[in-house]
């Protein structure tokens, strides 16, 4: 597990972000919280949505397809 301290360091990503970087449209990410077909972690800080680093880079590894 991650020391909790380092997690604290880095900031959380918004919904555009994190769409931005895995090139798909923020209602691709509000679906797939919906349904919960990714299993992409998100933050929930009263009505925002965030996600963390980390979280987004785990999601990009298991989703890794090596032809």
């Amino acid at each position: 597990m991650q020391d909790p301290s380092a997690i604290l360091s880095e900031p959380l990503l918004k919904p555009e972000q994190v769409a931005k970087h895995l090139e798909v449209e923020q209602s691709t990410l509000a679906a797939w919280r919906s349904d919960k077909s990714q299993a992409l972690p998100y933050v929930r800080v009263g009505r925002l949505v965030r996600y963390r680093p980390a979280d987004v880079a785990a999601f990009i590894e298991t989703n890794l397809r090596v032809a």
